[in-house]
């Protein structure tokens, strides 16, 4: 384990392996935007962007009538964005830097508005979704993906092994929490509180798929996966090498075709203004 918890470190991992993360949420972020449903000429809002998905995904089918605004809290996730964006020559996408409870927009500029794995991470979640309300013109859809329950073999065969050693919760009590929608209904109730209409959400499974090694995966999953940390500042030093021997142990038994193979479970959710 690296001890390096900032988020430079984060980062460093995140260009690290772009690449192959983004491989890996691919099947989301296809999922997200088939359920999105963005036309060529549509102006969308990507809230919680990071390095870019789905905004660069949807940028190439709303077109050059239309326009894409790339939105994140970290201007340096945002630039790997923006870089992604011009190896695809892309010229209908812009970013911008900032909170998501308050966001810099005028109210009905957006026909659409996407969050892939963002929306279980703001801190007064129905007070950013009411802003995104306001930034959406009437008749716009929401669409949101978020991580189902921590139970489920990703999770499990990673920071699963490493709680079943040093037990404890998974999370800190008063930190992040990736799992916080995966009931669906508490994301539909929290949509509907913000004064969204038509509130729906429901759990899919797709194809979660790292192209490497075991070791990798482990590797970056420990950088990136934050709301982890004091899970993992539990095990001590003199265990880690026994840790990082089962977690990539479980992780091989995902392992063929020249890759890690998971089906995910995640929760698709939509709101209407």
């Amino acid at each position: 384990m690296n001890t390096e918890w900032g988020s430079s470190y984060r980062l460093v991992a995140a260009e690290k392996w772009k690449g192959k993360s983004a491989a890996m949420g691919r099947d989301v972020t296809r999922a997200l935007v088939e359920y999105s449903r963005p036309q060529p000429g549509m102006r969308v809002f990507d809230l919680a962007s990071g390095t870019g998905e789905p905004a660069i995904s949807v940028a190439g089918i709303v077109g050059p009538q239309g326009h894409v605004c790339a939105f994140d809290l970290s201007p340096d996730l945002l630039e790997i964005a923006r870089q992604r964006a011009d190896q695809r020559r892309l010229r209908n996408i812009s970013f911008h830097q900032g909170d998501a409870h308050n966001l810099p927009f005028q109210n009905g500029e957006f026909d659409l508005a996407t969050c892939r794995f963002g929306v279980m991470f703001f801190a007064d979640v129905v007070r950013a979704l009411a802003e995104l309300h306001r930034v959406l013109r009437p008749g716009a859809r929401a669409c949101f993906a978020a991580w189902g329950a921590f139970e489920q073999p990703y999770w499990q065969a990673t920071f699963g092994v490493v709680l079943r050693r040093v037990g404890g919760p998974a999370l800190a009590p008063d930190g992040q929490n990736p799992f916080r929608f995966a009931h669906p209904e508490c994301l539909a109730a929290a949509l509907t509180k913000a004064g969204f209409t038509n509130a729906e959400a429901a759990l899919h499974k797709v194809s979660w798929n790292w192209p490497g090694e075991a070791n990798e995966l482990w590797e970056y999953a420990q950088a990136v996966s934050a709301p982890f940390r004091a899970l993992l500042e539990r095990v001590p030093q003199a265990h880690w090498s026994d840790v990082n021997r089962e977690v990539q142990s479980e992780i091989r038994k995902h392992a063929g075709g020249g890759g890690i193979h998971f089906e995910a479970e995640i929760v698709l959710a939509a709101g209407t203004k």
